[in-house]
């Protein structure tokens, strides 16, 4: 049992539980799952798919972090990719063919993976810090997506595209097959090669590694490339799901919330040890509970504050140092009552 309670993922766990239970309670409905016409809905289908932007942008961002780096550009980089594949489409003379929508996410994928290096450049490369250097992507990139769009929302009447983010396949929303194959690649890759070694011991210490043969600079550029790349891929659901591109909206913020699904997950800002499994548990932590907020009726206005606070409880909740000090005021309690014993029995 102790090992389970100090396995790192257990007060994660426990949190996303939770706020499920206080849900159902709240609501029964809310973890009723139905069938429609071989398509599965309900408020727990809803969060796997509208977690799918912010799954893919954690997942890029947690193997930033474990190279002890930061990308605030992803967010930006959305906004990119979204203008771009929008732009074809919309300049296309049949924007419902199948084949316009995958020229268009090809393009908007490949312009993601040039940013997504440009940052890896920066940083490992011309070694600024890497809090600077996605910071000034960060600034551009949503002035290249208006660029892009001529100032103006982009709207389209595509099919195909909006499948997308409201498509099913195989009764699951495709957004959530797309985030779900992200998870299971990264997975086998990081976790079933060295790759995830050599990450983590660039994390740790990049100059040792650098000394010990690991090609960190390599390790590094290649880990902002897939930061990017998924963050246009987050930029194209996104953009799907509204059938529009709006530069100033897309992934507002989104880089903060990543970086807290990062966090809530487990893995540590300092770099080196990483969890994929956390980061999926801290983004549908905070799915879930931004579905409590808007089912709780608090105002728009008021919610990041509703939000904040119960993010603070989350992270006190599963602070190593709450529970030291919890355990040792257990083990000083069960000290007293033997002592007492003792005393009584002599």
């Amino acid at each position: 049992m102790k090992k389970i309670v100090r396995h790192r993922l257990f007060w994660p766990v426990v949190a996303l539980l939770t706020l499920i239970v206080i849900n159902t309670i709240a609501r029964p409905q809310f973890i009723l799952v139905t069938v429609r016409e071989g398509e599965l809905y309900g408020a727990l289908i809803d969060i796997l798919r509208n977690s799918a932007p912010l799954m893919l942008v954690a997942l890029g961002m947690t193997i930033v972090i474990a190279t002890r780096g930061i990308d605030l550009s992803v967010g930006a980089v959305m906004a990119v990719s979204g203008a771009v594949a929008l732009t074809i489409i919309d300049g296309s003379a049949d924007p419902g063919s199948v084949g316009t929508v995958a020229v268009a996410v090809l393009a908007a994928i490949a312009v993601s993976l040039v940013l997504g290096s440009w940052n890896g450049f920066l940083v490992s490369i011309v070694g600024i810090q890497p809090i600077i250097a996605t910071l000034v992507l960060m600034l551009a990139g949503r002035g290249v997506a208006l660029l892009i769009t001529g100032g103006f929302i982009t709207t389209v009447n595509s099919a195909p595209y909006s499948f997308i983010a409201t498509g099913y396949l195989v009764a699951l929303p495709v957004a959530f097959l797309i985030a779900a194959f992200a998870v299971a690649t990264l997975a086998v890759v990081e976790r079933r090669t060295a790759l995830g070694v050599l990450t983590e011991a660039v994390g740790i210490n990049p100059e040792a590694s650098r000394l010990a043969g690991v090609r960190a600079r390599g390790i590094i550029f290649s880990a902002y490339v897939l930061s990017g790349v998924l963050a246009g891929v987050a930029g194209i659901i996104y953009s799907a799901n509204i059938r529009a591109a709006d530069a100033n909206a897309a992934g507002l913020f989104i880089e903060l919330y990543a970086i807290l699904a990062v966090v809530l997950g487990g893995t540590s800002l300092l770099g080196g040890k990483f969890t994929i499994a956390g980061t999926v548990v801290g983004v549908l932590t905070i799915q879930t509970l931004e579905s409590t907020i808007l089912f709780l009726g608090v105002p728009s206005a008021q919610s990041p504050v509703f939000f904040a606070i119960v993010v603070i409880v989350v992270v006190v909740v599963q602070s190593p140092r709450l529970h030291a000090w919890v355990r040792g005021i257990l083990k000083s309690r069960a000290g007293a009552g033997a002592t007492r014993k003792v005393g009584v029995a002599s």
